[in-house]
């Protein structure tokens, strides 16, 4: 028996486990490489491997022929721009990954002359191609980007975009604001120092100039925080926009009266660096990281179109929104089912993991509905809608109110709670100012009044919050943590309670999950792939992933004993794949665990066993959590791993299988009414409506690109272990954030006391405002970076 050599392919750089196919002296693992190294060669684009060893991503996989960008409806609401010469479109490319992947996406001119221009963005992975449709249509620009190994992904929601977001004007609004703040700080300092009595009628030309300035400060750039303040009024509740907003009003007022009834100087320079540095903090509190979606829903991984069966049995595709009840439809191998449907042909092997948490395919045979949301994995299908997708079983899950419905406690922040005493404070104070000096003066107890309004303005209270969280969601992101909003770290510093989902979350469930024990080489490997390829049995398609060849043996008298095992011959070769019994003619145990025994040529190899692999550092991480949390795990799957599970919880009660997705949130709202602040952290669908009722939803993904239930935050699989790093850097990102509120208090009481005594000068006004937010963002920036370094983040 000859052993295969071990070679590594040209293009992707994967193991040729299969024998390699040669050109020009180099190997490749698979037909789909060699075609890339093809096509790049004739389009003399070889330099592509230059930039970078084995670049490519492989192309041992199933093309996709994009035959529904044909359809001129869905073109159409995918296209930017069209024009009769030119089309512009952008694309979502998953596997760009270096330099050479810029370079060669950014030459597609050169492999098809209809293209006139394509440019990477290379932090969103888009790419955005200008094509002339005369010469090349979309459906083979997206076919060029396939072939060579840049494939793009688009989704239903890439077409249906109900949500279209509103123009982003902060910025103009920031630039206008700023250019208000420069010009008014200039022209104050002359009141600053003092003007010669020769020159005093400049201060009051410079009076005008300010005031002019404050007012498209105040009426554009600050206009936001009037209309949040009059909402949050109409609403009975007194959130942070309201005493900014009243601030920025007095402002305003006190420096126009100022200059009218020439009274002084004005306030010109407060009320302008007020808005420019509220504008800033809401800039960066509104950055966040684009590349990640958070409101997904089951269009972002629902096919654009299906292919429906004529009467005449000509297939076509259609938009998915219009595939209604009788329709006949094709479902390809790993393609969802988009609509609640009986299946009429073809051997269906579905994986509803994310509908229903089982990692096990489910068999289905001819007449049984199917509903939306598995993936069919065991080649094409053949079935007949029952349900249009709006009404389908995914759909209803996904719309259903109880995962819909917004948890209260998730808009409680610190920063809303104190907001509200500190306006009423603020308003009494002012007015009992107001009236202590009303029967002395009543021109000093006005003055008096909009000094406390002005100087007791929350400035620092408002862009603590902003500095201190966007600085921990930099954190966060470097560590591959990836937060909604601000508001998600103080919900995470709040809970006491953690329930973990386990597929997918506490344990690994691709292709890792299998591991084979024994000897075996290549040459094997391929017959025992070659062989398993034949079956439908989930086990069987395990081992298949887990091996992963691209060109199997033909394989002659295939036999399948349900329950049992397999067997065949490759090369007159005898495989027996199955029980140890079978196999073997023995009962062998070797665990609690699937196992998967091989013999070729009447030779025993080894065994495969077939788990759910735990997390690596999962002991640790529940050892950590435990000391702090009550941990506690609910999965849809069954209780086979109960056992290697229980070890690693407090209470063996905690472990709660077999649960649907409406038990796990009935679960949290039952912790809930006990007062408990739960995390729950899930990774499908399944998992949706647990995570919308958790006080803190965290979605575990091994790939951060692939779908996402709504979540306030996604952790990438391989930080996982870092869990209890990122709740206690939460809680000390919030303590930042009380400190920051006392260092207000301590400018508030500062400055009132001066107001209160009628002694609050502009020149006072203008030192503590600006220099209280300084103060407030130097001390939030060294102070979360201290705690990350605390808690042995990257920072």
């Amino acid at each position: 028996m000859a052993t295969l050599v071990q070679e590594q392919c040209f293009h992707c750089g994967d193991i040729c486990i299969s024998k390699p196919l040669q050109k020009d002296e180099r190997s490749f693992c698979c037909a789909g490489c060699l075609n890339v190294y093809s096509i790049l060669s004739v389009g003399s684009l070889k330099n592509y491997y230059k930039l970078n060893p084995h670049p490519g991503a492989t192309q041992n996989k199933d093309n996709n022929n994009f035959a529904f960008l044909n359809v001129a409806e869905i073109a159409a609401k995918l296209i930017n721009y069209q024009d009769k010469d030119k089309t512009i479109i952008t694309f979502y490319i998953p596997s760009i990954h270096c330099s050479s992947c810029i370079w060669l996406l950014e030459n597609l001119h050169t492999l098809n002359h209809g293209v006139f221009e394509s440019r990477v963005d290379f932090l969103k992975k888009q790419v955005y191609i200008q094509f002339n449709q005369q010469h090349t249509t979309l459906q083979e620009v997206a076919q060029l980007l396939a072939s060579i190994g840049y494939e793009p992904l688009i989704s239903l929601q890439d077409v249906v975009n109900d949500s279209t977001q509103k123009k982003d004007n902060l910025m103009p609004k920031i630039a206008v604001a700023g250019f208000c703040f420069g010009n008014v700080m200039l022209f104050s300092f002359p009141a600053y120092f003092g003007i010669s009595v020769g020159d005093a009628h400049y201060g009051r030309f410079f009076s005008l100039l300010g005031l002019l300035f404050c007012i498209p400060a105040a009426a554009y750039a600050g206009i936001d925080y009037f209309k949040r303040a009059f909402y949050s009024l109409k609403q009975g509740v007194l959130n942070i926009d309201f005493p900014l907003a009243l601030g920025i009003a007095v402002l305003f007022l006190r420096t126009l009266s100022d200059y009218v009834f020439d009274l002084g100087e004005g306030f010109a320079d407060s009320l302008t660096g007020l808005v420019f540095f509220l504008l800033i903090g809401k800039f960066v509190q509104q950055k966040t990281y684009h590349h990640l979606s958070f409101e997904r829903d089951y269009r972002s991984f629902f096919p654009v179109a299906v292919d429906v069966i004529a009467e005449d049995g000509k297939i076509s595709p259609i938009a998915l929104e219009h595939i209604k009840e009788g329709d006949r439809i094709v479902v390809k191998n790993q393609e969802i089912i988009p609509a609640d449907a009986m299946l009429l042909n073809g051997n269906a092997l579905i994986d509803f993991s994310f509908v229903t948490g089982e990692a096990k395919p489910v068999a289905k045979v001819l007449g049984e509905i199917i509903y939306a949301g598995g993936r069919q994995t065991a080649g094409a299908l053949e079935l007949e809608v029952i349900k249009p997708v709006s009404q389908s079983y995914l759909t209803g899950l996904w719309n259903n109110e109880s995962f819909q419905k917004a948890n209260p406690n998730k808009t409680k922040t610190f920063v809303n709670k104190v907001s509200h005493y500190f306006s009423v404070v603020l308003l009494t104070l002012a007015t009992l100012t107001f009236l202590f000096w009303l029967p002395f003066s009543w021109q000093t107890g006005l003055n008096a009044f909009t000094a406390i309004l002005i100087v007791a303005c929350p400035c620092a209270l408002a862009l603590s919050t902003p500095f201190t969280m966007s600085a921990a969601l930099s954190i966060f992101d470097k560590n591959k943590f990836y937060l909604k909003n601000t508001d998600v770290v103080e919900h995470l510093a709040a809970i006491d309670t953690i329930v973990f989902d386990k597929t997918g979350t506490v344990t690994l469930a691709q292709d890792n999950s299998v591991e084979f024990i024994g000897q075996m080489d290549l040459q094997q490997q391929l017959m025992v792939f070659s062989v398993c390829k034949n079956s439908s049995h989930p086990l069987s398609r395990q081992i298949c992933e887990f091996i992963k060849v691209s060109n199997p043996l033909a394989v002659t008298d295939f036999k399948e004993i349900a329950g049992e095992g397999i067997t065949g011959f490759c090369n007159g070769i005898e495989v027996k794949i199955g029980k140890a019994n079978y196999v073997t003619g023995k009962d062998v145990k070797v665990g609690n665990f699937p196992q998967v025994h091989i013999q070729i040529n009447n030779q025993y190899l080894g065994y495969y066993k077939v788990n759910q692999k735990l997390r690596p550092q999962l002991g640790s991480l529940m050892e950590n959590l435990g000391k702090q949390y009550s941990t506690y795990l609910i999965s849809g799957d069954g209780n086979q791993d109960g056992i290697l599970l229980k070890n690693y919880f407090k209470n063996e009660s905690h472990l709660l299988f077999k649960q649907s997705p409406q038990n796990k949130l009935d679960f949290i709202a039952k912790q809930q009414s006990q007062n408990a602040k739960v995390l729950m952290i899930g990774d499908g669908l399944n998992d949706a409506g647990a995570l919308q009722q958790s006080d803190a939803g965290i979605a575990v993904t091994d790939n951060i690109n692939n779908f996402t239930p709504g979540s306030d935050a996604i952790l990438d699989g391989n930080t996982f272990h870092l869990l209890p790093n990122f709740l206690n850097f939460a809680k000390g990102a919030v303590k930042i954030i009380h400190l920051s509120f006392c260092i207000s208090v301590c400018y508030n009481i500062l400055g009132i006391s001066f107001a209160i005594q009628g002694k609050l000068s502009p020149l006072i006004a203008a030192i503590l405002m600006p220099l209280s937010t300084v103060t407030i963002i130097i001390f939030t920036s060294i102070g979360t970076h201290y705690q990350a370094k605390k808690h042995h983040l990257k920072s």
